[in-house]
């Protein structure tokens, strides 16, 4: 994957054959990741799996990856004082800052979990960096990687376990 000329908040997913174009956080690409600056972190990351909307998508995405049917008690913590920081939890979790994966505007309608700091997990150095569907016009995520949903679809076919996303 590579940022985009002219828009630090676009870029391309580069596999062999096509360039399929996405969004970044609106800051662009980052080295030095923090809680909420909106960077995407440079890096290489693992696929760790991740979830689907079974109620949108009909069935589930065809991939290698370990895919799951998302629920409205789905959430991920973003709340750096948790201990629960950077991972799954169910709803409700009061007084926790946290994500609902659960969305109605269907950028979670699949969601890949990327291993940006996944182990050991560092607080305040940014959660929830997935790989999602983008918003229409390709407008900035907080720090995720999104595509189409056709396109979505589509890479995910192609990637496993062993795939690599790499933000440069």
């Amino acid at each position: 994957m590579r940022a985009g000329a002219g828009d630090r908040r676009r870029g391309q997913i580069l596999v062999p054959g096509r360039a399929i174009p996405c969004a970044l956080g609106a800051a662009g690409i980052v080295r030095a990741k923090r809680e909420g600056d909106g960077g995407s972190p440079r890096g290489s990351f693992r696929l760790l799996g991740g979830a689907y909307r079974h109620d949108r998508l009909g069935t589930r995405p065809i991939t290698a990856l370990k895919l799951r049917r998302t629920d409205p008690q789905d959430g991920w913590c973003d709340d750096p004082r948790d201990r629960r920081y950077n991972r799954p939890v169910r709803l409700p979790v009061p007084g926790v800052s946290h994500e609902r994966m659960w969305r109605e505007d269907g950028l979670y309608d699949v969601v890949i979990d990327l291993d940006y700091n996944r182990g050991p997990i560092r607080p305040r150095r940014g959660s929830a960096i997935f790989l999602h569907v983008a918003r229409p016009g390709f407008r900035p995520t907080e720090g995720c990687v999104a595509l189409r949903l056709q396109d979505l679809l589509r890479l995910l076919r192609r990637v496993g376990p062993r795939t690599r996303l790499r933000i440069l």
